[in-house]
């Protein structure tokens, strides 16, 4: 590619800035509610099943419609995608904390996971867009950053709701939702490539395809499915730690509600945080020199970080613990910095955001899937440790089937 093709934008970091915020209230709004066990079971009446459905049915409208919204942002905006994400999700959000049935909050759930499914992708595809193979995974990984602290923060749900009660967080965070998504209407612009860019670039903006089309094309990569795979266990563990994690430290560990919420979403995010800067700059770095730099990185980070999520589960020293998840979140932030990157190494680039939003569907499916099976298994009395102990096994053997992924030389730095 040329020079000029390299060269980042001051606009190009302040896109980084702008989603930065809205990553931060994407997870915000979606994890509020894991740290509010205790006062909604108790409002609705709910078995703990019941509640893990409340995030199954989120997560499960948000894979199935994540390669929809991946496409649309292919074929048409991104910027009209992410402003219409955050504006409904917002509003839902806001929807939540007057709900007064339990099916009315699964209607919301399942209407957050419809809008949010339209912002990961886009966003994703905007950020790499605007930056190219020297800034790509640092830039990635900061707009990652903003979805731990919102999952950092989410954990705050505990203290607001024994403060104020369950319902405020979903009004304040909704209506601020709301509020910046016009902000975003007015400054936030989609990539336009400039005619000094490579001709085969240029082509893959005024390409159109249909969605099976598209998916077929990605389908003829063999790379695709091992990302497939690797991703789809990374969505089972994720998900079955951030949606019980609040539960089994408050068990485990004796916490109170308060407590066990910041400590399930704080430590684990302290460790993402750097993780997530600290394999962008590495990343991009031994790319420099090495094609598969980037999946090197993403390999080492949970070929150390399952091991700790199993002596998380294992241990009953709770400074243990804490190490322990700072690690695994670690992991996750070497993973979040690098896993678009990789996908531009590997798919189409007419695709990426198709590519990301199908990679989401069965993550999420799976995920949503554990968290209620993670519900139902504590309901049988099974322990919570056993369930992490195996996940952390899946998630290793997972891991290492990336080796087997082959790398498209002429995308690296595209």
């Amino acid at each position: 590619m040329k020079n000029s093709g390299q060269t980042t934008s001051f606009y190009s970091w302040i896109v980084v800035a702008m989603l930065w915020i809205v990553a931060f209230l994407n997870y915000l709004d979606r994890i509020l509610i894991t740290s509010m066990h205790d006062p909604i079971v108790m409002d609705f009446k709910l078995t703990d099943a019941q509640f893990g459905l409340l995030t199954s049915v989120f997560l499960w409208s948000y894979g199935f419609l994540s390669p929809f919204g991946g496409y649309l942002a292919d074929k048409y905006s991104r910027k009209k995608m992410i402003v219409m994400s955050i504006m409904v999700w917002s509003a839902v959000t806001l929807w939540t904390g007057f709900a007064t049935s339990f099916h009315e909050m699964l209607a919301a759930r399942f209407l957050m996971g419809v809008s949010e499914a339209c912002y990961i992708p886009a966003a994703l595809a905007l950020i790499t867009d605007y930056h190219k193979g020297k800034t790509r995974s640092l830039a990635t990984g900061l707009h990652m950053s903003g979805l731990y602290a919102g999952l950092a923060l989410g954990g705050l749900g505990g203290y607001i709701s024994e403060l104020w009660g369950w319902r405020s967080g979903f009004h304040i965070f909704g209506i601020i939702g709301i509020v910046y998504s016009f902000v975003l209407l007015y400054v936030l612009k989609d990539h336009n490539v400039e005619p000094s860019e490579d001709e085969g670039e240029k082509e893959s903006v005024s390409h159109k395809m249909s969605l099976t089309g598209a998916l077929k094309v990605l389908f003829s990569e063999k790379s695709f499915f091992v990302l497939l795979f690797y991703f789809t266990v990374l969505g089972m563990v994720n998900w079955i730690v951030y949606g019980w994690l609040p539960t089994f430290l408050k068990d485990h560990f004796h916490l109170d509600q308060g407590e066990a919420g910041i400590s399930a979403t704080g430590y684990v995010q302290a460790g993402s945080f750097i993780g997530v800067i600290l394999g962008g700059i590495l990343a991009d770095r031994w790319t420099r020199k090495n094609d598969k730099g980037r999946l090197y990185i993403l390999i080492i980070g949970f070929t150390i970080g399952a091991p700790f999520l199993f002596l998380m589960a294992s241990t009953n020293i709770f400074g243990i613990a804490i190490l322990a998840m700072m690690v695994f979140g670690l992991a996750r932030g070497f993973n979040d910095a690098n896993l678009m990157p990789i996908l531009r190494q590997v798919s189409d680039q007419r695709y990426v955001a198709t590519g990301y939003g199908f990679l989401n569907f069965l993550s999420t499916i799976v995920g949503g899937l554990m968290v209620y099976i993670g519900g139902a298994l504590k309901d049988a009395q099974i322990d919570l440790s056993i369930i992490y102990q195996i996940s952390a096994g899946m998630m290793l053997l997972a891991t290492w089937s990336l080796f087997a992924i082959k790398l498209k030389k002429n995308n690296t730095q595209n």
